[in-house]
Formats: C-alpha cells, structure tokens, sequence
C-alpha cells in the first residue's frame, strides 16, 4: 500500500576465514522496491518484484557483527512488474505479496571470480561462455563413459559429445561439470536438446530434437495457501511436477510469474518442459481485453506505455531471458497474454527473437496478434474448439477448459466459486476432460496440424476451482489413470498427423 514500508534486519557474524576478495549478497526477489543498507550505509537498491539481484557489500563489512538491513515498498506500481496480484482479490486477481519471497543468501568469492555461466545446447554439444574468472580455466566433464577435462583460455569453450544422449521428458538426461578457474571453482550441468519450427509437409511444427512433438500442457499459476507465492517446502515444487507428469502431461506454461531458480531445476531434472510467461506491466481494461475479443474482436488493440514501463518491460524481458536461459527444460516465452499491457509487439518479437534465436517466441497469446510471431497463439473458452491455423506458423491453444469442481473442506472461498464450466463430482470431472480431450482436442491435432495445448489449470488458485488439484493439494480432482491414458491418445494422434 501506498506509504508503508517493510523493514528487515539480521545481525550477522561472518565466520573466520570466510572473506576471500569480495563478499556478494544475493536476493532471488523482493517485491517491488528494495534498498540495502549494510552497517547504515546503503549498499544498492533495486526495482522490480520478479528477477534475482547481488550486490558487493565487501566496502561496508566490519569484523565482528554485521547489520543488514532491506527497505522494501511496494505499492503494486503498474507501471512495474505486477502480476495477478490486487489489493481487492477475487475471481481471476489474487491476494497481493511483498517484500522478500525468494531466498537470500552470502557468497565470499575470490577477484576473479566466475560470475555467469551462459549454456548453449544442441545435439551434439554444447557452448559454454564463462563471464569472469581468471584467464585459464578447466572443464570437467562426467558423462556414462567417464570425465573428460578440457583446457581453455579466454570466455568460451565448445564441446562435442560422442554418442549424445538427448533430453526428453520421458528421458532428462543431465551432463555435470565442473569449471575452475584460478582460486574459483562452479558445479553445474547442461542438456543436449534443441527447439526449432519447422515444416513437415504443407504444415509447420515445434520441434523438440529435430522432431515434431505435442506439448501437452497446463496452466501453472504458482500460487500457494500457506505462502501465497511460495509453498511451505521445496518439496511443493517437486510434489506439483511430479504429479502432472503422473498424470501424463509433459509442459507447465509457468503464468505471468518468474519461479525461484529451484523449481525450474526441478523441471530440468524431471524431465518438464516449460512455456514461460513474461510478467506483465500496465493496467488491464475488462472491455478491451476480455469482452471485445470474446466476441470475436482479436485484432487491431494495443495499450500505450509510458517510457517508464517501457524501458522497465523490455529490460525485464530480456533478463528473464538471461536469468532462465541454462535451463534446458524452457524453451518458449510468452511476450503478451490476451493484450494485457501490450504495445509494439511486433518490435519487441523480433528484438527478443533476434537476441534469443534458440527458444520458442509467442508475441502474442490469445489474442490481438499483430504480424510477427512463432507460432499462431489461440484461446478458447467459452465454445467447443474449431481452430483454424493461418499460414505457415504452429498452431498452439496456449489456453482452454477452465473446468471447475470445488471440494467441500479443501476450498479457499466457502461462499464464492470461478471457473468457466461447473461438474459436480470427481467422475463426471474426468468424463469431461475426456469428452473435451479425445473428441475435440485430437479433432484439432488431426484436422488443424494442432501442436500444443494448455488446459486450465494445474491447481485451484483461491477462488478459482478450476485445477486438476486443489488449492491446499490434499486431492486430485481427476482418476490418473483415465487422464494418464488420454496423454497416450494424444500422443499416437499427433503421430499420425505428422506422418
């Protein structure tokens, strides 16, 4: 709200020997503004609620204890990163965060340290650019048939793996390294894996590995009971991953948020593809951006963005994209989701694509497409599926369903209910995920060449009832095995229509 500020404070002792060179202070998000005061000198601030952040606090330590001290505000400034979060929750906007959400911790590092690692990843290898570090460096490789060590100089080094084993879903093979350099040495680890469109036939698909493949997929919101943006464990993330691939999905498209580093490493190591959402900036019209395009209104809309927001979003978006880009399992972002804060889409398309060439690019999901983009990005909620793809792009549903069944005792809201369409138990749930599955959504693989689709959603989401799980997780709405068997049809679908 306008005018608090959230203050917090940790007296530290640092260990004997811990400072080598330099002592770094990272903050994986603080919503929305923060300022870092170490000893009550300020060592840095920071704007933005989503992205992670360091600072050099070296000049400002003292020998024994140590007061740190973050400033945060957080006025959910629209023209920032913000979200679904609103002050006045309900329906479709949630209950509001702020300040510190993701992990803190200190690093004491030498003066040459490495301080990034930027992986590239193909079929048979792998480029690696190290940003920092002294002059010399050596890579250890591990892989099934033993440690391979390659010397090199300078910022990059270039590996080719004999009999490459590929990362899949079904499959998440991870290589492992080490990388030393001087006094500092870096664990880490990549994937051979590739994203590409291309043509098969008179029709256009993602490719994952040189092959056409269907994103089956939900909607992931990332939304917690107990920590609102955050669950009560890591485990949480492991626990939502693990049960979507159980029941046959194989892509989360993580939703207007960025996740803390570990739930996209549980993704790598699991084996779940990720569509990622920028965050959007920028007020939302309820006419503009949800009546007009629900009555068929899905071209010629954009928002005006002040210099500000401007300059903020694009900067976010690119940092998303440095921030993510080593994990191989993210392979598509979202620039604008159904016109929410949307300008110049075009433009920022083509920077990002130019900039990022390996990954996937929806400029514009839903709706209000311009003229450049990856794929052809549909919506549909409110009618049975007939999709019509348009030119040589992949056809995606990047969002449908919205089914809604509210479980007495494992609901937020007792009294209010969202969703698009209402069942009244487990089973007849099941039968219309089926019906809309294996009549409707196979319809389109064959008919349209469709190649991706994201149901709505993974959980309930406080008075949304429309998951596969509940808000609190203690039940899943669904019989496994009958949703586990439409992946399989799905998927031999898909099959046939690429042949």
């Amino acid at each position: 709200k306008r005018g608090e500020r959230y203050v917090y404070k940790k007296v530290i002792t640092l260990p004997l020997g811990f400072v080598r060179s330099k002592v770094l202070l990272h903050f994986g998000a603080v919503d929305q503004r923060a300022v870092l005061f170490v000893n009550g000198k300020r060592g840095g601030e920071h704007e933005g609620g989503y992205l992670s952040f360091s600072f050099d606090i070296t000049p400002y330590l003292s020998e024994g204890e140590n007061l740190i001290s973050v400033e945060v505000e957080d006025e959910l400034d629209r023209e920032l990163a913000w979200g679904k979060q609103r002050i006045d929750r309900g329906g479709m906007w949630y209950t509001p965060i702020s300040g510190i959400w993701q992990a803190v911790w200190m690093e004491s590092v030498p003066h040459d340290y490495i301080e990034r690692l930027r992986i590239t990843p193909g079929l048979y290898g792998v480029r690696i650019e190290v940003m920092g570090g002294a002059r010399k460096k050596r890579l250890t490789l591990y892989t099934e048939s033993g440690e391979t060590e390659y010397g090199f100089e300078g910022s990059s080094v270039d590996i080719k793996v004999d009999s490459p084993h590929h990362w899949t879903p079904s499959d998440p093979y991870l290589y492992s390294f080490t990388l030393e350099s001087g006094e500092d040495r870096v664990e880490s680890y990549f994937a051979l894996r590739c994203i590409t469109v291309d043509k098969r036939g008179d029709r256009s698909f993602i490719c994952l590995n040189g092959e056409p493949y269907f994103f089956h997929g939900l909607l992931d919101q990332g939304y917690y009971p107990d920590g609102i943006y955050t669950p009560p464990s890591p485990e949480g993330y492991e626990w939502d991953i693990l049960t979507m691939k159980r029941l046959g999905f194989n892509m989360l498209r993580k939703h207007i948020k960025v996740e803390p580093e570990l739930f996209y490493h549980y993704c790598d190591k699991h084996g779940m593809i990720v569509f990622q959402d920028m965050v959007n900036s920028g007020g939302y019209s309820y006419l503009a951006d949800t009546v007009l395009p629900t009555l068929g209104m899905k071209r010629g809309i954009s928002h005006k963005a002040t210099d500000r927001r401007r300059e903020h979003f694009e900067k976010s978006c690119r940092e998303t994209a440095e921030q993510l880009y080593n994990h191989p399992s993210v392979c598509y972002y979202t620039v604008f989701n159904e016109g929410w804060g949307q300008y110049d889409a075009d433009r920022i398309y083509r920077e990002l694509k130019n900039e990022y060439p390996t990954f996937v690019w929806d400029a514009t999901s839903g709706w209000f497409f311009e003229n450049e983009s990856d794929v052809q990005s549909e919506h549909v909620y409110f009618r049975r599926l007939k999709l019509k793809a348009k030119g040589e792009r992949p056809l995606v549903l990047s969002e449908f369903g919205g089914y809604s069944l509210k479980i007495d005792r494992h609901s937020f809201n007792p009294h209010d209910n969202y969703g698009y369409k209402t069942f009244r138990g487990e089973k007849e749930l099941t039968e219309g995920f089926s019906e809309l599955y294996l009549s409707q959504v196979v319809g389109e693989i064959r008919r349209s060449g469709l190649c991706a689709a994201v149901l709505t959603q993974l959980s309930d989401v406080e008075d949304e009832t429309n998951g596969l799980v509940t808000y609190d997780r203690r039940v899943i709405k669904v019989d496994e095995e009958a949703m586990k068997a439409i992946g399989e049809k799905l998927k031999e679908a898909f099959c046939e229509a690429v042949k």
